[in-house]
């Protein structure tokens, strides 16, 4: 784009640099490079979300009303993968896991550790005999097993994880599926 010397001298000073900086010669080659730029941006874009969501930071939705009244149905919350990178998991954290019947991700509290023995006894929890107190439940929450009164002791193994919905009534947790292995444990819940 040629501007002429007398039309050059009525413009504005300002407005003939933009004509200026606009007089760009387009090529293939120049075309090339930007798509290959456009290419690369993506695929580091795409890598980035990947390394982050399976490996630091992870959105999830409590789905059910499973971990009422601490969580509620359908809310977003985040999940800390590199938690248990770290240290490990710890009685009352609240913990995104694959579910071992069907690998679908729940939301659960871990109860008891690897090695200790759960009882559940007239509609209350005790972990190696002694009473677990429970300040997250909604006052004089039961715990049952299956069967309404039912006595029931569970021990499980090196790796395996206790774990419950703090709305006991409406959960499925091990008290169903049993004790949860190490290796489903995906994070702790940042509530």
């Amino acid at each position: 784009m040629a501007v002429s010397t007398q039309t050059r001298s009525q413009l504005d000073p300002r407005f003939f640099f933009l004509l200026k900086a606009l007089d760009l010669r387009v090529t293939w080659l120049w075309v090339l490079q930007q798509c290959w730029f456009l290419i690369i941006l993506a695929s580091l874009g795409t890598l980035s979300y990947f390394l982050i969501s399976h490996f630091v930071v992870q959105a999830v939705q409590v789905q059910g009303p499973s971990m009422y009244p601490t969580l509620k149905n359908s809310e977003f919350h985040w999940l800390n993968r590199l938690s248990y990178v770290i240290s490990e998991p710890r009685r009352n954290d609240i913990i995104a896991l694959k579910d071992p019947r069907d690998n679908v991700l729940e939301v659960k509290r871990i109860i008891a550790m690897p090695g200790q023995t759960v009882c559940l006894k007239n509609g209350r929890v005790y972990i190696d005999g002694t009473l677990l107190q429970e300040p997250y439940l909604l006052p004089k929450t039961p715990t049952y097993a299956h069967e309404k009164n039912a006595n029931v002791l569970i021990g499980f193994g090196k790796n395996e994880y206790f774990v419950m919905g703090d709305n006991r009534n409406n959960s499925d947790d091990s008290r169903i599926f049993g004790a949860v292995s190490r290796k489903n444990i995906l994070g702790k819940v940042l509530e």
